[in-house]
């Protein structure tokens, strides 16, 4: 909640500040949900992109999600509005705790519906809360986006502290930085690229017995 309301206002002022109604940014976080997706809207609407450029650019930038998906197919349940939900609201922040969570937790489905529910409810609210304030009162919003990078540390030390497996760690460290040095305005999906070619490699060669 602390992560996600600062950055949904951020994300409000922002859009306000293009002239539209404040009433779109909470919608956008109904509809889109997808944070990285919307700040990049911003600029897109901004500069004037066409739908066809603004479609390639969401397809790019949210193409890490499907490997999540694919990671927590098998704890979402095989039907139902609740399945489609989930797979909708799917984002980093919600992944992690989906996977920090033992998949056999007793109510796990209601946890996951309750779990994304929260979350997105948290940034629709943000979202609603610095669009309809910048709209009555302009203020200054640099700092606010640090938010999300506290966010994902918590969700890192979270994450290294219900390991079982370091070495995961170290795979997913060396894949990152090696991207960022290879292709740093893309190193997102060449390191999960990176560390999935990696876990393939180590399975085909027995790694998972060991």
């Amino acid at each position: 909640m602390f992560g996600y309301i600062p950055l949904g206002m951020a994300f409000g002022v922002l859009f306000q500040s293009l002239g539209y109604h404040w009433i779109f940014a909470p919608l956008a976080g109904v509809v889109i949900y997808a944070g990285s997706a919307q700040f990049m809207a911003v600029g897109l609407l901004a500069a004037g992109v066409s739908y066809a450029e603004a479609f390639i650019a969401t397809l790019v930038l949210n193409s890490r999600h499907m490997f999540y998906g694919l990671s927590v197919m098998g704890r979402y349940p095989t039907r139902g509005l609740s399945r489609w939900y989930l797979i909708f609201g799917l984002t980093d922040e919600t992944y992690s705790l989906i996977t920090a969570r033992p998949p056999q937790s007793p109510g796990n489905v209601h946890y996951l519906v309750y779990l994304t529910g929260l979350n997105q409810s948290y940034w629709v609210i943000g979202c609603a809360l610095g669009a309809s304030l910048q709209s009555f009162y302009a203020f200054d919003s640099r700092g606010f986006e640090f938010a999300l990078v506290a966010l994902f540390l918590v969700l890192l030390i979270e994450q290294v502290r219900t390991m079982n497996q370091r070495w995961l760690l170290a795979v997913a460290l060396s894949t990152s930085v090696l991207a960022y040095l290879l292709t740093p305005n893309q190193f997102l999906l060449v390191a999960i690229g990176l560390c999935l070619v990696t876990l393939m490699v180590f399975i085909r060669t027995g790694g998972d017995h060991g």
